[in-house]
């Protein structure tokens, strides 16, 4: 396995497992699902944090299908750089500052938007040696 498929994989779990969170505040302020529930779903308030760890879920999921792509294209063609691992390594621990600021709502020195953007970068420089390579 390569060192971009090694970081693929646990962006994948990453992105697997931060719905837990989303289930446990649901679960906590709601209370578990009935069955009325899955006709008019509730309504009320959940906390700012259960928010935030939804929308840090949907983050991961809307981010992990443009990453798994040049990873998957980089692992078809056969190009593997020490520039795509380290790309790939950053976009990883990226994601993961990304989520737990995110879900905890630290909002000093615009860290969730920073981190978002050191992740979006090494996704960038991935791609753009990719096609360095290929090209």
């Amino acid at each position: 396995m390569t060192t971009e498929l090694f970081y693929l994989l646990f962006v994948a779990v990453l992105t697997g497992v931060l719905w837990i969170p989303v289930v446990i505040g649901y679960a906590s302020s709601r209370g578990f699902l009935k069955p009325a529930d899955y006709e008019v779903a509730p309504t009320s308030p959940l906390p700012d944090w259960v928010n935030r760890a939804n929308r840090a879920h949907l983050n991961a999921v809307e981010n992990l299908a443009s990453f798994a792509t040049v990873v998957l294209i980089a692992n078809a063609v056969g190009v593997s750089t020490s520039v795509t691992e380290i790309s790939a390594a950053v976009f990883f621990y990226a994601r993961v500052a990304h989520a737990v600021i995110h879900i905890s709502g630290f909002g000093l020195f615009m860290a969730r938007t920073v981190a978002f953007t050191v992740g979006w970068i090494a996704f960038m420089i991935f791609t753009v040696e990719l096609l360095r390579q290929v090209l």
